[in-house]
C-alpha cells in the first residue's frame, strides 16, 4: 500500500495564476475615485471591513468584491457618491472579468508532471463563470481528474473532495497560497498541507502555520513540489 498520497489537490488563484494583484490594482484605482472623500488608507480600511462582513453574502469572488465597492463608495460619500463613480466600479469590475491568465513560474511544469503518477483536483473559491473560464484560458483543464468551484474551503470540504476524486482525505495533499482556506482545514481534514505563498498577500486568508503538525510542508515555488510529493 502506498504511504505518500496519491490525490493531490491545487487551489487556482495565486497558486496556478496571478490573481491578487489584479485586486490590487482596482483597490488603487477605487482610491483615487474617492480621493475627495476619504484618506487612501481610511478606505481600504472601510472596504477591508465590509469585505469581511460581506463574504457570508456574496462568497468569495470578482462580483462581491465589486458590490463591496460600491457599498463601501456609498458609506464614505454619506449616500452622495456619484452615479459616474458607480460606473467607472462597475467596468473596473468588468475588466478584472476579463483579465487574461497568467501562469506563474512553475505551474504548468508541475501540474504535467506530477498529472503523470497523480489523480489531480483543482479545489478553488470564486465566482463559478469566472474560474471555469480562467481554468479553459490556462491550458490546463484537460491535466485534472476534477475541478470543485466551492464557496468556502472547510475541513469538510477537503474530506469530500479528497474522498469523491481518490482515496480520501488521508491519502491527500493541497498545496495553495492560502494558509487559512488551502493549509490548515486540509491537515483537519486529515490530508497533507502544503503552503506555497504568494508576493501578494490578502488580508482575510491570513492565518498562523500549523508548524507542529507533521503533515504541514512550506514550498517557496510550485518548482519544489514534485521533490517534496517523493519524500513524503
Amino acid at each position: 500500500m502506498p504511504t505518500g498520497p496519491t490525490i493531490i489537490g491545487f487551489d487556482a488563484d495565486d497558486t496556478l495564476w496571478h490573481n491578487e494583484p489584479f485586486f490590487r490594482m482596482t483597490q488603487e484605482r477605487f482610491a483615487e475615485l474617492l480621493r475627495d472623500h476619504a484618506d487612501p488608507d481610511h478606505l481600504m480600511e472601510r472596504l477591508l471591513e465590509a469585505e469581511r462582513r460581506n463574504l457570508g453574502h456574496y462568497g468569495f469572488g470578482i462580483k462581491g468584491f465589486v458590490l463591496t465597492m460600491i457599498e463601501t463608495a456609498i458609506e464614505v460619500t454619506d449616500g452622495r457618491v456619484p452615479a459616474s463613480t458607480i460606473s467607472h466600479l462597475l467596468n473596473e469590475g468588468r475588466e478584472m472579468l476579463r483579465h487574461p491568465v497568467d501562469l506563474l513560474p512553475g505551474a504548468e511544469d508541475t501540474v504535467r508532471q506530477l498529472s503523470q503518477t497523480h489523480v489531480l483536483i483543482m479545489i478553488t473559491k470564486g465566482d463559478l463563470l469566472d474560474q471555469e473560464r480562467k481554468l479553459a484560458e490556462s491550458g490546463l483543464g484537460d491535466l485534472f481528474d476534477g475541478v470543485e468551484i466551492v464557496s468556502d474551503k472547510k475541513a469538510a470540504t477537503y474530506t469530500r473532495a479528497f474522498a469523491d476524486h481518490g482515496d480520501g482525505a488521508q491519502a491527500g495533499l493541497m498545496v495553495g497560497n492560502s494558509m487559512k482556506s488551502d493549509v490548515i482545514p486540509a491537515i483537519e481534514a486529515g490530508a497533507w498541507g502544503v503552503f506555497c505563498p504568494s508576493e501578494q498577500e490578502w488580508a482575510l486568508e491570513r492565518a498562523d502555520p500549523p508548524v507542529a503538525a507533521p503533515r504541514y510542508h512550506e514550498i517557496a515555488s510550485l518548482h519544489e513540489l514534485p521533490d517534496l510529493v517523493k519524500t513524503l
